[in-house]
Formats: structure tokens, C-alpha cells, sequence
């Protein structure tokens, strides 16, 4: 498996042990003490601090090694997490969320990320949140992480297409210094969302 082979390979964490700094600049926006679902995870940096804010946090993601990194984070940090290994494919999506997070899990070409974003909205609960945050297409030119794929990366308009009937929240499309561990460094072009879905 490419993801677990490279979580393996790292020297350390591979995209770090602190959250995305996008996230952090979200995270006042959920409510407190919500039950947040990550999306593929990875090695569990962002799915730990939400749950330092309070929130009860379940995570899952298809690389071993990258859940037991998150698992291990956690008891450094002293959260507790509901970790799982599963992909989207397999993931069960019956149980309703507060909010369901998707933090630079932009793998999925568009046809199959329709798919993925259908999965997530069934997830949030009415009046949850989605929130998402990764790279818009420009971030090709940059070459500091993510796909090399600009039909991977989002634009706000096909983000507001996509949840057309849920208000939007916060919504953000702009360039950045960011440090995340050897996978994510230098200047970046982000996309932050965050959408509430109709009662």
C-alpha cells in the first residue's frame, strides 16, 4: 500500500505531530464538546488536537502504521481517540456526526470524489458541520506537497457546487508559509470551507 509504504518510510511523523495550521484557524467555529469524525487521518495530528479542544473524536485511515502513530500521539498527549484502519470505501457511514472533517485527503480523482463528498454529507448530522481544508489547483506550480494532479485540488466554487444547499460557514481560498513535518513544507495555495448542513 503506497500511503502505509510511506508513512513507513518517514523519518518520524511524516507530515508532523502539530495540526494543520488550517484547521486551528477553524476550530472555533465547531461547537463544543461535538462528536467530529477525520477522514483519513493519517497519523492522527489533527484528530488529537481536536480532541484537546474537548471534542470526542473518531478517526480512521487505510495505512496501519499511520494509525498506530496516531494512536501513540494520543497517549502522549493524553486525549483519547476512537482510532480505526479502513479506507472510504469501507468505512461505515451510518452513524451521524457533529462534524466530519477532511483534512488534505484530496487522493480521489473528480469523479470519485463526488462519491467521497456524498459519503461525508450523509454523515453529518442535521445542523452539523463539513468542514474541509487542502490545496486549490495553483498549488501544482509550487510543488510543496499534495497531488500533482490540479483535477485533485479544490476551488471554492466546486466546494459551494458541491454542498449547494448547506449555508457556508467560512470559506477561504489563499497562499501560505506552512511547516508540516518533511510531506508539507514551504509556501502553499489552501482552501478552507466550512458549511452547515439544512435541518
Amino acid at each position: 500500500m503506497f500511503w502505509n509504504d510511506r508513512y513507513a518510510n518517514s523519518d518520524g511523523y511524516l507530515f508532523g505531530e502539530a495540526p494543520s495550521a488550517g484547521l486551528v484557524a477553524m476550530a472555533d467555529l465547531l461547537p463544543p464538546r461535538s462528536r467530529v469524525l477525520c477522514v483519513a487521518d493519517g497519523e492522527g495530528r489533527n484528530s488529537v488536537y481536536l480532541a484537546s479542544l474537548g471534542h470526542t473524536v473518531t478517526g480512521f485511515d487505510p495505512a496501519p502504521v499511520a494509525v498506530e502513530r496516531a494512536r501513540e500521539l494520543a497517549r502522549r498527549t493524553g486525549v483519547t481517540l476512537d482510532t480505526h484502519v479502513a479506507g472510504i470505501e469501507d468505512w461505515d457511514w451510518s452513524t451521524p456526526y457533529d462534524v466530519v472533517a477532511g483534512i488534505f485527503i484530496q487522493f480521489s480523482p473528480p469523479a470519485e470524489r463526488v462519491k467521497v463528498f456524498e459519503r461525508m454529507a450523509n454523515a453529518v448530522r442535521p445542523g452539523g458541520l463539513i468542514l474541509l481544508h487542502g490545496f486549490a489547483p495553483r498549488q501544482v506550480d509550487y510543488g510543496t506537497g499534495g497531488p500533482g494532479n490540479r483535477d485533485h485540488m479544490y476551488t471554492l466554487d466546486m466546494l459551494r457546487r458541491a454542498f449547494a444547499d448547506w449555508p457556508v460557514q467560512h470559506a477561504a481560498d489563499y497562499d501560505a508559509d506552512q511547516a508540516s513535518g518533511s510531506g508539507h513544507t514551504g509556501r502553499a495555495a489552501l482552501i478552507d470551507f466550512v458549511a452547515q448542513k439544512p435541518t
